[in-house]
């Protein structure tokens, strides 16, 4: 039995939708890294939590809105179950450690390294929630995903000594260091979420972690530097505007919109397109060079990790 065409239109039009959410929010999320960079160039007494403390203040507001709307929207429907303390407890510990601590690592990293090298090292992820998953339920990993996990460090590594080259005294070993310790939290993130996602929703639970997230960055910096009025520059603000809505808040929620159109699997193929904006806008906008060596390695990076988000 045909579809009616009105069926298949309206289909049609929610893939398109959900192919631009996607894209868009893969490039939102992948100009961060540049505004970053931006930030810190313009003010050298800038650090890693006053920018991640400017980020997070203008993005709470937003958060705590979609997170009051969507557990009172919860409540009417009665679509989800009461959150018990143990709920609350996983909230709390992965708000934490995939928006907090990964975010923070992340930023501090590249005080030191490219936003090209970042947004690669980061780019990993998905490789590591397949060896951990593996290494957690002692499975064996099979030929394609070994393959793949070759290819993506091998681009990696790559894209590592061609940087090292002309990095060899600023930082690089740390930056990468702290970038890959990042990645790494993200991807225990991301192994944990999924059971609360199924239970809450992405949207609500999104919403949750990262007011989490918001506080917990706040108080970072209190104790770090104190209650005092910040004195930057007011392109640090801008960037940090900027970032907070279109790195952000609107990635976070057109991705999720994207998913439920077109599905997981396609979103992760889409979302390849993000190292890839990175090292455009990186040279655009930062005068990172752009080597053969960085390109052939940004190429074998992505094609391990879509083979290996395939497998998976």
């Amino acid at each position: 039995m045909h579809q009616p065409e009105s069926v298949i239109s309206q289909n049609n039009r929610q893939a398109i939708f959900g192919y631009l959410f996607v894209l868009l929010g893969a490039f939102g999320f992948s100009a961060k890294a540049v505004l970053v960079k931006l930030a810190y160039s313009h003010s050298h007494q800038l650090d890693a939590i006053t920018l991640m403390v400017l980020r997070m203040a203008i993005s709470l507001p937003f958060f705590l809105v979609v997170a009051l709307w969507s557990a009172n929207d919860s409540a009417k429907t009665n679509d989800a179950q009461r959150l018990n303390k143990q709920d609350w407890l996983m909230i709390f510990g992965l708000g934490l450690l995939g928006y907090y601590i990964a975010s923070f690592l992340d930023f501090a990293g590249l005080q030191y390294i490219s936003a090209g090298l970042e947004r690669l090292i980061i780019f990993l992820y998905p490789t590591f929630v397949v060896l951990f998953t593996a290494a957690l339920q002692r499975r064996a990993i099979n030929r394609h995903q070994a393959v793949a996990l070759a290819l993506s460090y091998a681009g990696m590594m790559l894209v590592f000594v061609d940087n090292g080259a002309a990095m060899a005294s600023s930082g690089l070993l740390l930056g990468s260091a702290l970038v890959f310790c990042s990645a790494i939290a993200f991807a225990f993130f991301l192994m944990g979420s999924g059971m609360m996602v199924k239970r809450i929703g992405s949207t609500r639970f999104t919403a949750y972690s990262m007011t989490v997230a918001c506080l917990a960055t706040g108080l970072h910096f209190v104790i770090q530097h104190g209650v005092k009025l910040l004195n930057l520059p007011a392109n640090v603000y801008w960037l940090a505007l900027i970032m907070a809505i279109f790195s952000t808040v609107l990635p976070a929620f057109l991705m999720n919109a994207g998913i439920r159109r077109i599905g997981a699997g396609s979103a992760s193929i889409i979302s390849s397109i993000g190292p890839i904006g990175t090292l455009a806008l990186a040279f655009l906008l930062l005068d990172e060079t752009l080597t053969p060596a960085q390109l052939a390695g940004t190429a074998l990076v992505l094609i391990g990790v879509y083979v290996v988000s395939r497998a998976k």
